[in-house]
Parts: structure tokens; sequence; C-alpha cells
């Protein structure tokens, strides 16, 4: 494998630093969070307004708001109250009920010792994960990954609040890039999904490690730095095959 000198290293966040399958993750957080709110919300509307509100993220391409205040424009008006009465209650739900959802997840050893390595080494590490979460709930799961902000200094993480595209959109990565200063070509993508961490990613010209079990077929056309689970991408690491 071609050894690379890269500037910046961008690691997607759940399915790759954390174990934690969305598709299992955000249903059991919605019935947490409409039993919340149930005394204020019926369950039907906010599930609702949350999917309406999750599409317009998904849709801000970074000609507009950030995607907090997209977020805000459609749910607020759709549950029927302000976003100053609602946000202290969504805090209280992040700080006292998000965290018992840590045992849907699981911690990868390697996590740690790749965003130790990075640092060590003097590279911007920017934790990419797609920013349709708050602040808050993305720094838990950093610490239930073992890798928490209150031990690593990263350059970036985004969030709903500080960014103004999805991962749905290579502007994403533009953003970063513009945010760090660099190049693409100085930058690694990190991620497992093939969409959102590979295919934008790489159309923004920034070169991906694509995070997959062995055996798993390519689903697009993209010049991978290498393939693997994340033990992979570490032995390659030590073993100086990859930086």
């Amino acid at each position: 494998m071609k050894r690379n000198t890269f500037k910046a290293i961008l690691f997607d966040l759940d399915d790759t630093l954390l174990v934690n399958s969305m598709e299992r993750f955000v249903p059991v957080y919605f019935q947490a969070l409409t039993r919340w709110v149930a005394d204020l919300i019926p369950p039907e509307r906010l599930l609702a307004a949350l999917m309406h509100a999750s599409r317009a993220m998904e849709a801000n391409d970074g000609t507009g708001p950030t995607n907090a205040e997209a977020f805000a424009a459609v749910f607020y008006p759709e549950v029927g109250y302000s976003r100053k009465e609602l946000e202290p209650i969504f805090e209280r739900f992040y700080a006292e009920e998000f965290p018992r959802l840590r045992s849907l997840t699981r911690c990868i050893p390697e996590a740690r010792k790749l965003v130790e390595w990075a640092f060590a080494r003097g590279l911007q590490v920017v934790i990419a994960t797609n920013p349709l979460f708050p602040r808050s709930p993305i720094e838990q799961r950093l610490e239930w990954a073992g890798v928490p902000v209150s031990e690593f200094n990263y350059a970036l993480v985004t969030s709903y609040e500080n960014m103004h595209a999805t991962k749905a959109h290579p502007a994403y990565y533009r953003e970063i890039l513009a945010y760090l200063g660099r190049r693409p070509e100085e930058c690694l993508m990190v991620g497992d999904n093939w969409e959102w961490d590979v295919a934008q990613a790489a159309s923004a010209g920034i070169s991906v490690y694509w995070v997959a079990e062995p055996g798993v077929p390519q689903p697009g056309d993209v010049t991978l730095v290498g393939r693997g689970r994340l033990a992979e991408l570490w032995s390659q690491i030590k073993e100086g095959e990859l930086i």
C-alpha cells in the first residue's frame, strides 16, 4: 500500500469509533424523547415534526443557515411551542435521559489508540459525524467511545450548531476543509457509510479509508486508501503502511 502524508484525519463516529447502529439507536432515542415531552406534545405530532425537521437538515447544502436553524424553522412551528420554551426541556433530556442509551452501544478498543496516535503525530483531528444532533449527545457518544472531548482537543466536532450542510452533500466536507485551512489531498476520512463517508468525501477530493467487514462488496467506483475493520486500520498504521 502506498504510504501517504496527511495533515488531518476525519473520523466518523457511529459504527466507526463506536459500535452504534443508527437503525437500532434512533428509534429508541425517539421513543425516549417522546416520553420525555408527552405531557406537552402528542407522540405522533412530535415524531412527524422530528422527521420533517430532519429532512430539512438533510436538504441543507451549505448555502443557507446552520443545520440547527434549518431544524428550528420547521420543528418548533409544527409542535406549537417556541424554541425558548422547549430548549431547556431538551437540554434536561440530554443531561438526564440520553445517557441511558449508552447500553445500545459498544466501545471499540482501537478507537482510542487511533485518536491518541493521531494527536501524537500532530495531525488535526476532526470528529466528522453527520451533524443532525446537538453537541451534547455527540459529546456523550464520544465519551462512550472512550475518546471524550475532555481528554482530546479536537480541531472540530461537527454538530448541528456549527455546520451548514449534512453528509448528504460534498459541501459538508468542503466546510470542514475551509475550517481547517487544508487542501483535500492533505486529509483522510475514516468512516463506514458508503454514501456519506466515502462517496461524498471522495467527491470533495478527500482520501478515504472505508470501515467495512470482510467480504462486503464495494457499492461504487471510488479508489480507496484502504478498507477493513478499525482494528485492521490500526494495524496498518502501526506497521507504517498507511501514513
